[in-house]
Parts: structure tokens; C-alpha cells; sequence
């Protein structure tokens, strides 16, 4: 069960009530911050709708999910929805259609964009602790700092050194602004945390630029909203990816300003194409989106082993992993440092080379490991939307047939065409002769096979006994005889075993099909 708040509060260290946070002044939800910290781990997945969720993304909550579980904690799910420009409904939509998806759920959830009150009060206090100032020149204009080595942008001095009178005068007639963090500067401190995947990182705050907390709108930055609603929320661990590695340095000033302690931080490494460069929706096309591989007929639990094994590995190197051997498994110290390969064919030749083929063969063992009824109830929906009116009876009865023939869910709409139709569409007529035989051995064999068809038993064992003694009437190999009637009912050579196949096709549809095979080679 989710639960939709604003904010949680604590009545002892295991019972847990709504509270209304904007309430809370910034010393009680530090107070308040320290004790969650000390009784439970709680990660967060806090997503942007500016676009569909990336396969990225998707192993960014799927860490999150598994740190969660495996340690007894919570699982947050934080819409970071203060973009208002580029937000869209469509992407909110897309990012939850793929996390319900995946089937793993969360434990609370919160939109950013409610938190506003919360992101400005924190503004606020930090601005009155001396830690911030306001900046009425446009973004980067007029007199600049810029660092010795890369020559970005550090400050507007001007506006750091602005007496606090003229700054309030200022903003009391109205002139619009932005505040910002004041970095530490001239005094050679640096900011360090320790990263669980990366390890130790330092910078020298004298190169990290005096960042904006609220935009001249008001608006919170990213960095501000993110670490106020972390605090808020008491998160003890923030796992993201490596991109965000150097975001973290501001975010440490930040958390300390507020008066919290910084959460423990575990960056991932990358997922990369082929030829290395960052995945993306405008350079890779659909595979980055976790909706491709759920229409291309993957199944979760597949879905989400293979992209576990992007960036981390279980210590005895197993592949095909279950949801809870994953909870189980996994832990921090498992997640590597080097970006990690989806490997795909561009372009791709066929729909299986759209995706890494790890991909395909995990979902195929996945398929394989899938006992046949659950497995047939995932089938059907997928043969009702292709038009097929196929019932759950008989949808059962094909599904130990093909299990061993497809590799993707989807896969049932050609490895099983034949069983959904009432007529054959057309075929090769010449895979109806068998091997070193002719036309008339084909003709013979299917006349034959109409005759006893018509009075055998449609179960396994009759229809085996029968044909097999129809070829000895005959004089030909089983082969012989087997290969015509297989093309016959089916369609082609490469299909289920056959006697599985006729008992599920039944007597009419079998000799009906076996009478137009006859025709056709007339």
C-alpha cells in the first residue's frame, strides 16, 4: 500500500503518523531528521517527468528498491516535478505506467511541486545564517569571478559583498533576484564525503561556483528543492547515478547549512551503448525506454534481473536471478565503477537485435522458469490484442508446446499462428514433399494420413501409434510420413512436436488442413 502525504512524523520508533509539515519549524525537522536517521533506512527514486522512463532510470529504482528490502527499509517515490517548463503530463504518465510495470512498488509518495512552502522556508533560514545572498544582476552578467584552471563562472562579487541594508532596500522595492549559496572562499576548505561505489571525493570549495537556491521567480533550483525534501523526508541514503556525482559537493554545503546530516551517497556508473556514449532517446531511438522492452514482449522479473547485472554483480556471478535472490544478493559493495555496455545492433536487422541479447536470454530462461499456467495467462492478453478469440482452455493446452520456442512473450503470435486461425494462410507447397521423395509420395502420405486421422483417438499416444504404422503400410521412414502432415496443419517444417500439436488442433481442424494441402498439390 502507497502512502500520499505531505510528510511523516513519529510518535515512537514504531508507530508512524501523518503530520502536517509546513508546521514544523526548521530546528524541529532537523530534531525530527536526526531521529529517523538513527531507527530506519529510507531511499528515495525521485525522477523528473521531462520525458519517458529510461532504462536508466528504471535501474536507478530498481537499486533503490533492493537497498530498501534487502536492509527492512522504505522505499520513496519523490516526483520532482518543479520544472515547470518542461514538464508534461504524457511523462508523469509514462513514469508510472513503467514503475507499475515493473512490479515492485514503493512505500510513500510525494510531488515536489506541493513542497514549495517547504523549499523557500529552508531558503530562507539558510539566507538568515549568513549563508546565502541575494543576486539582482541577470544570470552571469556584469562583473565576474572565474576559476584559474577551467575559467567557468564563481560569483557575481558585487552582489556577495552587498551589505545586508542595501540587500533588504533592494528587495523591499520590488527588484527581482536570485539568492545564492555563499561558498566558502580564500580560506582553503574543501567539501569531501565519501561515496560508497566511488570513494572519497574532494573538491576545494574555491571551485565551486556560488549556486542558486531560488530562482529570480522564487521558483527553488534543483539543488535546493532536492536536498530540502531530503532532509524533510529523512533520507539516510541517496543512490543515483554517477552523473550527479558532482552535483553532490553543493549538496553536502546545503545539508549542512540546513542543519542536517548529509545522507550516506552511492553513485552508479552509466549505462552506455556500444560504442560508449551516454544512452539517449535522441541518439538510440526507443530502446532507452522502459516501455519498448514491456511492448516487445519482455517480462519484468526478466526485465529487471538484466538490468541488475548493468553495474552490479552478485558475488558467485550467477546470471538468472529471482526477485528475492536479488533482494537477497544485494548490496552496495556489488555495484561497479565502470560504465556499463547495453549491447544492441544499430541498426537492428530483426526485433531480437533491437535489444542486448543478454536481454533476450535472460527473459527466455525467465519464460522457461515460468510454471505453464502463469505463463499461458500472460500469453493470452497478448493473442486477444492481436484479434485472436482464443480461449483460456485452449491457450493452456498451447503454451507447454511453444514454452521451449519463444524467447519474448510476444513471440507466441509466430510461434503459434497456427493454432489461432481457422484457415492456413498460404505456404510453400514444396515443403509438403518429403525428404528424397516427390509430389506423388507427399499426395500419398496425406491421403493416407486423412483415412486414419478420421478414426484414430486425437490423444498422444493413438495418434503415435497410428501414423507410425500408416508410414510401415506405406513403406517410409517415420520422417517421411511425419514432415508432410506437419507442413499440412502447420504451416511449415519448424513447428511443435506433432502428435502435441494435432491433439490440440482436433480431428476437423486437422483434416480439414490436411484436405487443403491435398488440394494444393493437385
Amino acid at each position: 500500500m502507497v502512502t500520499k502525504v505531505t510528510s511523516i512524523s513519529v510518535a515512537s520508533t514504531s508507530s508512524w503518523f501523518l503530520s502536517g509539515s509546513a508546521q514544523l519549524s526548521v530546528a524541529q525537522r532537523r530534531g525530527r531528521a536526526l531521529l529517523y536517521s538513527r531507527v530506519m533506512l529510507r531511499v528515495r527514486f525521485a525522477p523528473s517527468p521531462t520525458g519517458f522512463l529510461h532504462v536508466g532510470s528504471a535501474r536507478t529504482f530498481i537499486f533503490n528498491w533492493l537497498y530498501a528490502r534487502r536492509n527492512g527499509g522504505t522505499m520513496v517515490l519523490r516526483l520532482d516535478d518543479t520544472d515547470v517548463e518542461r514538464n508534461t503530463d504524457a511523462s508523469v504518465n509514462s513514469i508510472f505506467e513503467g514503475l507499475r510495470w515493473l512490479d515492485l512498488g514503493w512505500d510513500e509518495e510525494y510531488k515536489q511541486s506541493e513542497r514549495l512552502g517547504l523549499h523557500r522556508e529552508i531558503a530562507e533560514a539558510i539566507f538568515r545564517k549568513g549563508l546565502a545572498y541575494r543576486d539582482f544582476t541577470p544570470a552571469h552578467t556584469g562583473d565576474t569571478e572565474k576559476s584559474g584552471a577551467h575559467q567557468t563562472w564563481l560569483l557575481n562579487p558585487g552582489m556577495r559583498e552587498l551589505s545586508r541594508e542595501e540587500s533588504d532596500r533592494r528587495a523591499a522595492s520590488g527588484e527581482p533576484f536570485a539568492l545564492r549559496f555563499r561558498v566558502p572562499r580564500g580560506t582553503g576548505e574543501s567539501v569531501r564525503f565519501a561515496d560508497a561505489v566511488y570513494g572519497e571525493q574532494v573538491k576545494a570549495a574555491d571551485d565551486i561556483e556560488d549556486f542558486a537556491l531560488l530562482r529570480s521567480d522564487g521558483m527553488p533550483t534543483y539543488h535546493l528543492a532536492s536536498c530540502a525534501d531530503d532532509v524533510d523526508l529523512r533520507i539516510s541514503h541517496i543512490i543515483r547515478g554517477q552523473d550527479h556525482l558532482s552535483n553532490t559537493y553543493k549538496h553536502v554545503l546545503i545539508f549542512e547549512a540546513a542543519g542536517g546530516k548529509a545522507p550516506q551517497f552511492a553513485h552508479l556508473p552509466l549505462l552506455v551503448a556500444p560504442d560508449g556514449s551516454k544512452l539517449s532517446k535522441r541518439r538510440h531511438g526507443p530502446v532507452v525506454s522502459v516501455t519498448t522492452y514491456r511492448d516487445a514482449g519482455f517480462m519484468p522479473e526478466a526485465f529487471i534481473n538484466f538490468l541488475c547485472l548493468l553495474g552490479w554483480s552478485p558475488k558467485d556471478d550467477r546470471e538468472k536471478l529471482t526477485r528475492q535472490e536479488l533482494v537477497d544478493a544485494f548490496s552496495l559493495e556489488g555495484i561497479n565503477r565502470a560504465n556499463a555496455v547495453v549491447n544492441f545492433k544499430e541498426p537492428a536487422a530483426t526485433t531480437e537485435e533491437t535489444f542486448d541479447s543478454k536481454a533476450v536470454w535472460l527473459n527466455s530462461e525467465h519464460i522457461r522458469g515460468l510454471a505453464i499456467d502463469k505463463l499461458s495467462s500472460r500469453l493470452l492478453p497478448i493473442v486477444h490484442e492481436a484479434g485472436f478469440q482464443v480461449t483460456p482452455e485452449k491457450m493452456l493446452a498451447i503454451t507447454p508446446l511453444i514454452r521451449e520456442r519463444i524467447k519474448l512473450l510476444r513471440d507466441v503470435l509466430t510461434a503459434a499462428d497456427f493454432f489461432f486461425v481457422d484457415q492456413l494462410p498460404p505456404y510453400d507447397v514444396n515443403e509438403l514433399i518429403p525428404q528424397k521423395g516427390d509430389t506423388a509420395m507427399a499426395a500419398k502420405v496425406l491421403a493416407r494420413a486423412g483415412e486414419v486421422l478420421a478414426k484414430t483417438e486425437f490423444k498422444h499416444d493413438p495418434l503415435d501409434q497410428a501414423l507410425r504404422a500408416a508410414a510401415q503400410e506405406l513403406g517410409l521412414k517415420a520422417g517421411q510420413m511425419f514432415q508432410p502432415i506437419r507442413v499440412a496443419v502447420c504451416g511449415r517444417k519448424n513447428a511443435p512436436p506433432l502428435f502435441e500439436t494435432l491433439e490440440v488442433l482436433g480431428r476437423g481442424a486437422t483434416l480439414a488442413r490436411i484436405d487443403q494441402a491435398l488440394r494444393y498439390l493437385k
